[in-house]
């Protein structure tokens, strides 16, 4: 994107990885709409700061930390914003989580975001609409214009290859 400066090339860089950085973005703040604002704010910073992105030794684990951090940003804005309107102080979580115990589960899930983007673009789809977006087999079956045992073969397929990788890569 620096050498060409190209808008074509950012376009390609974004059609491949919008997905991915909606799916980290939505892990963290649970709201499409947030998710959707997150992973705009992150284009538009990484189209701003193109030209020093050569510096980046990982353009991917770059996108992934900075998706990270604007929806943790963002979310603790939201809380606060949500408690200033409703003049209570956020209670504190009974169960602290760790430093090591919250680095050990972002760790899998960057695995399992990796691994989910290997995956044939068939199975992927069935694998997000019925996993994460909890459809039905048959309301899947319907929207892919499929069978309802395709569909159950394709999330087979998914399962085993996310195990595979998700395991190979500890």
């Amino acid at each position: 994107m620096k050498e060409w400066d190209s808008e074509t090339a950012f376009h390609q860089f974004y059609n491949l990885t919008y997905d991915r950085l909606f799916r980290i973005a939505y892990y963290y703040v649970h709201r499409d709409e947030w998710a959707q604002e997150i992973v705009l704010d992150v284009f538009l910073k990484l189209w701003n700061q193109r030209n020093t992105l050569p510096e980046v030794r990982s353009i991917e684990d770059y996108c992934f930390i900075l998706t990270k951090n604007a929806s943790l940003n963002y979310l603790e804005k939201e809380l606060r914003h949500e408690s200033r309107v409703e003049h209570t102080i956020p209670e504190v979580a009974s169960q602290t989580i760790t430093p090591e115990e919250l680095m050990i589960s972002e760790e899998l899930f960057a695995r399992y975001v990796k691994a989910l983007d290997r995956l044939p673009e068939r199975c992927r789809e069935v694998f997000i609409r019925i996993r994460e977006e909890k459809q039905s087999y048959a309301e899947v079956a319907e929207a892919l214009d499929i069978s309802i045992k395709t569909v159950d073969a394709q999330l087979q397929k998914a399962t085993k290859k996310l195990k595979e990788v998700i395991m190979s890569t500890k």
